[in-house]
């Protein structure tokens, strides 16, 4: 039973840790006064909204861990309820080693990146594999998407946490810089007719 959700990734060892490197004080005082979120807020929901993409950690039942990236449209990561979180499974290398880790391990992570806002968030949990659901694949499939959905995976929150910003180095999405392209682009040839018209000008004079 622990005391406090942020328990879920300070066990008894970090603290140990935590005590000798100086940072426990810090974190028992956030302990103390609520700890980490449990379920999904609006600052949290907002976040999903925005995002294209995020890390999904597993491991299988030796404790080897993996990792995997997940894309699709932005806000593809949905709230299914105020503790669970859902996203439609697409067709990749069929190699399943996120399914047969959770077949066998429930316990999974979920790593949120805003590159361009230097944002994060952590939130531990469990996650499960919905087969044979068309109504839940439904809710959670974008039909602009091309990628072939295969299935549904839930993901139950268990606590959550905003990461502090240092170190993100800025990258920005294909969508996200397009407008400013599109904007430089048109500057310059705004700037080419004006240069063309000067040039005739100076021709005919």
């Amino acid at each position: 039973m622990r005391s406090f959700s942020s328990d879920v990734a300070f066990t008894p060892t970090v603290k140990v840790i935590q005590t000798k490197k100086g940072s426990r004080s810090s974190y028992a005082r956030m302990e103390s006064g609520g700890s980490w979120e449990t379920t999904v807020t609006p600052e949290l929901e907002a976040f999903l909204a925005e995002l294209d993409m995020f890390y999904l950690g597993t491991a299988n039942a030796e404790g080897q861990p993996y990792i995997q990236y997940r894309g699709g449209s932005p806000g593809f990561l949905k709230v299914v309820d105020e503790k669970t979180l859902g996203f439609a499974d697409f067709g990749g290398n069929r190699q399943y080693i996120t399914l047969g880790n959770l077949s066998e391990n429930p316990k999974a992570f979920i790593f949120l990146m805003d590159y361009a806002r230097s944002r994060r968030i952590k939130l531990w949990g469990n996650a499960r594999v919905v087969e044979d659901d068309p109504a839940l694949l439904d809710r959670l499939h974008d039909p602009l998407y091309p990628g072939k959905v295969e299935r549904s995976i839930l993901f139950e929150i268990e606590a959550w946490d905003v990461n502090c910003p240092q170190h993100i180095h800025k990258r920005f999405s294909q969508k996200q810089v397009a407008p400013v392209i599109e904007q430089l682009q048109g500057r310059i040839a705004e700037l080419e007719a004006k240069l063309k018209a000067l040039e005739t000008k100076g021709q005919n004079s």
